[in-house]
């Protein structure tokens, strides 16, 4: 069906820190571990959806994330090879995907739902020359994903029908469950295929949304 309106999330969804995986592979080598970095990417994410990043992040949280992370892959962890996962990886720059390039093809009103803190509009207005005709963050909002308020709120606003709204983001439990409970439909973005079960609509490009847009 057609949709008035397409709203995106955005960390792992419209913009990436693509040295990430590689700092922390480099940082496991140095301490003797050879681990395959498809399988630390596969772990990071399967974590990510069990663990919610705040909306202003500390070397606090990241310790406790990688603590997961190293038992999950199964290495002890410590407090110099957190140490040093944090120095890798700290103030790391966020960068578009490639495929983003897909958003200065659509023609519907697109917007932004996405937990991130008040440095949002900013921060795609530094990557993006598209115009995002609505952008709601977590943290402005003081709503937080998966909350089915946060999407209330956007349909709301808008004063439309959910089945009007298109919904692309990268996390199930974050993204695509509360939209789809709501009656908008929702597309999970899995470009390293981390979901092959899920049987929702899901691309692995954002470029396959013009099968969608038609």
């Amino acid at each position: 069906m057609p949709y008035n309106y397409i709203f995106f999330d955005v960390a792992n969804t419209l913009l990436q820190k693509p040295q990430l995986f590689a700092k922390i592979h480099q940082v496991l080598v140095e301490h003797g571990y050879e681990i395959d970095i498809h399988y630390l990417k596969r772990i990071h994410k399967l974590l990510s959806e069990t663990i919610i990043f705040p909306d202003k992040t500390s070397k606090e949280f990241y310790h406790h994330f990688n603590t997961e992370l190293l038992y999950a892959v199964g290495i002890l962890p410590n407090f110099k090879l957190l140490e040093d996962i944090f120095a890798a990886c700290t103030y790391m720059e966020w960068q578009p995907f490639d495929d983003t390039d897909f958003l200065n093809q659509i023609t519907i009103p697109t917007g932004i739902i996405s937990n991130w803190d008040i440095s949002l509009e900013s921060k795609l207005k530094s990557y993006f020359n598209c115009d995002f005709f609505a952008i709601y963050g977590s943290q402005k909002e003081g709503l937080k994903k998966p909350s089915l308020d946060f999407y209330k709120k956007a349909i709301e606003k808008l004063e439309c029908s959910p089945n009007e709204i298109l919904y692309v983001g990268d996390s199930i439990k974050l993204d695509t469950e509360p939209a789809r409970k709501l009656g908008i439909e929702a597309i999970l973005v899995d470009r390293e295929n981390v979901f092959p079960y899920y049987k929702e609509p899901k691309i692995n490009s954002l470029h396959q949304l013009s099968t969608f847009l038609d």
